[in-house]
């Protein structure tokens, strides 16, 4: 465990740049992007049942994450004030736990004051799957209201480029 906690930071700290440059340089969705999976129901940090199908017309910000990433819990606030600032505009953002459980998550996430769902992938890796390969965390989906895929994020990603990147999809 330790050993994959190491080996995760080291790989955040060579793509980050790489993951976040190419989309940063886009600044558009993928012409080529595919439907979003959305069929998955998780868990969130109350142990509801939550869809992912259920936030359909909305802009979604899908962010993998774990209590233990470092880089993850820099980005959280500004996710959280990205939810706060643009959830009446139609912006979702949902982060998913790659590997922890409710018991562990739930703690984190009133301590961080999230303030969008935080559901948890444990023991439930066809999400990680789907929406991978999951090397690093966090990773983090842009997906259009329609349902389809508009950028992927392999590291963190600034408040600037989140904004920039959503504008035109609210």
């Amino acid at each position: 465990m330790i050993l994959r906690r190491v080996l995760v930071s080291l790989a955040v700290a060579v793509t980050t740049m790489a993951g976040s440059a190419f989309a940063a340089d886009a600044g558009v969705c993928d012409p080529k992007a595919k439907a979003a999976k959305m069929t998955f129901t998780l868990k969130d940090a109350n142990n509801q049942s939550v869809k992912l199908s259920d936030f359909k017309g909305k802009v979604i910000i899908l962010n993998f994450w774990a209590t233990w990433c470092v880089p993850c819990r820099a980005e959280i606030p500004t996710l959280v004030e990205l939810q706060s600032k643009y959830g009446a505009k139609g912006l979702q953002v949902v982060g998913v736990s790659v590997d922890d459980p409710i018991e562990k998550m739930k703690p984190f996430v009133d301590q961080f004051k999230m303030n969008y769902p935080a559901l948890t992938a444990f023991k439930n890796d066809g999400i990680l799957d789907a929406y991978g390969p999951m090397v690093v965390v966090p990773f983090t989906s842009i997906i259009r209201r329609d349902g389809s895929m508009c950028i992927k994020h392999i590291g963190p990603v600034t408040k600037e480029v989140f904004e920039r990147e959503i504008a035109s999809l609210l």
